[in-house]
């Protein structure tokens, strides 16, 4: 029932394949599976994006089609023909979202226009015009989309004031929805909460600021800072607000129902909260992760497949993009990486058309951590509009890339 938009952003998906810098990577599914939710339908692999719902899941692909599984009750897993051209997806409780690549939105399931009674609430009556978005998330029974101006749209049932973004509705790089509150995470930083606060779960801790993702889960909430750390509030019944120690390393965060997740630079998944159905229970080896996400009452994972390279002794001898963070942004967005140790490394951006408008020698890459800030501007330090680019990490060994947002 929760959708989290902050860490999985579009590129144009032909791109990215044309330039050959999609990694196969597979769905790790775990936590309850009364209805298939975490059976990946095979073949699983090239996926790109994955979100997890009440009882469903998504998985986007990297040819820009989505796979669906689980639950289907409200028809949330019939993805609309043509099933192509996806570059983002979002889970609600019994409804699904995608994002297309010319900036529309196409959404299924329970509240389809003409149908009444509960779950059926207008959610996927996306509002006109439906163009200009940059991002998707999606309630239990209300939707969220971000677009390129800045702005966001809320729709479907709004019994909560979850569909009421407060003013100014200006600035904001990422959103996030819980059981029935939102989260925008504004381009300074700080986060704005609305909707149902029963639990506190719209009562962002003092201070406000140095944020850079966003996560709802039912009735709670979560912020990823720049130092790597979480802060959570709300409901803390099963102890989903209370982060493991250390609290630091992590790059990415995503809220279930009841539970909490939080990725690790590493590569591993930290759980926390409800484990009734071994939510929190991250499969071994708990490693090499790239994203994560959490459905109602299951969690998933995105992993790359193996290559079984390790006799040779290649494993670990490639560049590894960590996180990308605040994505969408504004003013600029910082890369966390891996290098196996590089003499020369090189950052490129490219824009939807595949043009490269921004290329920095960045030097030698001795093997470990590193840092490079993009500030959304040019190779003649031009500001560039709003949209999605790829941002690449070469050498002449190795190579590896990501989709950010760009949202002026």
């Amino acid at each position: 029932m929760i959708s989290i938009a902050s860490t999985v952003s579009p590129v144009p998906l032909l791109l990215l394949a044309s330039l050959g810098l999609a990694q196969n990577c597979e769905v790790v599914a775990w936590g309850l599976n009364s209805n298939g939710q975490c059976s990946v339908p095979p073949p699983n692999e090239h996926f790109i994006a994955v979100e997890g719902g009440g009882s469903h899941t998504l998985g986007l692909k990297e040819d820009g089609n989505i796979v669906a599984w689980g639950d289907n009750d409200c028809g949330q897993c019939d993805v609309p023909e043509p099933n192509n051209g996806f570059i983002a997806v979002a889970c609600g409780g019994s409804h699904s979202l995608g994002l297309k690549e010319d900036g529309s939105i196409v959404a299924w399931g329970a509240g389809m226009p003409g149908q009444s009674g509960f779950p059926h609430y207008g959610q996927c009556v996306v509002p006109e015009p439906n163009s200009g978005f940059v991002a998707v998330a999606a309630g239990n029974v209300n939707s969220l989309g971000l677009k390129e101006d800045g702005s966001i749209v809320a729709w479907g049932n709004n019994s909560f004031g979850q569909c009421d973004v407060p003013s100014p509705n200006t600035g904001f790089v990422a959103i996030s929805a819980g059981a029935a509150h939102g989260l925008g995470l504004k381009e300074n930083g700080s986060i704005v909460p609305w909707g149902n606060n029963n639990y506190g779960q719209c009562l962002v801790p003092a201070p406000n600021e140095e944020f850079v993702a966003i996560a709802g889960g039912t009735y709670h909430s979560l912020g990823l800072k720049e130092d790597g750390s979480i802060e959570a509030w709300g409901d803390i019944w099963y102890g989903q607000c209370f982060v493991p120690s250390p609290n630091s390393g992590f790059v990415g965060i995503a809220g279930g129902a009841f539970h909490s997740l939080g990725l690790k630079e590493d590569g591993s998944i930290v759980a926390w909260g409800y484990n009734n159905h071994g939510q929190c229970d991250v499969p071994s080896p708990n490693s090499e992760f790239f994203l994560v996400a959490g459905g109602a009452n299951h969690s998933l994972g995105l992993r790359e497949i193996s290559t079984g390279v390790e006799d040779v002794g290649m494993l670990g001898s490639f560049i590894r993009i960590q996180s990308v963070a605040p994505n969408p942004f504004s003013m600029s967005t910082t890369v966390v990486f891996q290098s196996p140790g590089l003499s020369t490394l090189t950052l490129q951006v490219y824009d939807t058309a595949g043009r490269l408008v921004r290329s920095q020698p960045l030097g030698n890459s001795p093997a470990g951590q590193h840092t490079i800030t993009w500030d959304g501007r040019d190779s003649l330090g031009a500001g560039l509009a709003s949209g999605v680019y790829l941002v690449r990490l070469s050498s002449e060994e190795f190579q590896a890339s990501t989709r950010v947002v760009l949202v002026r």
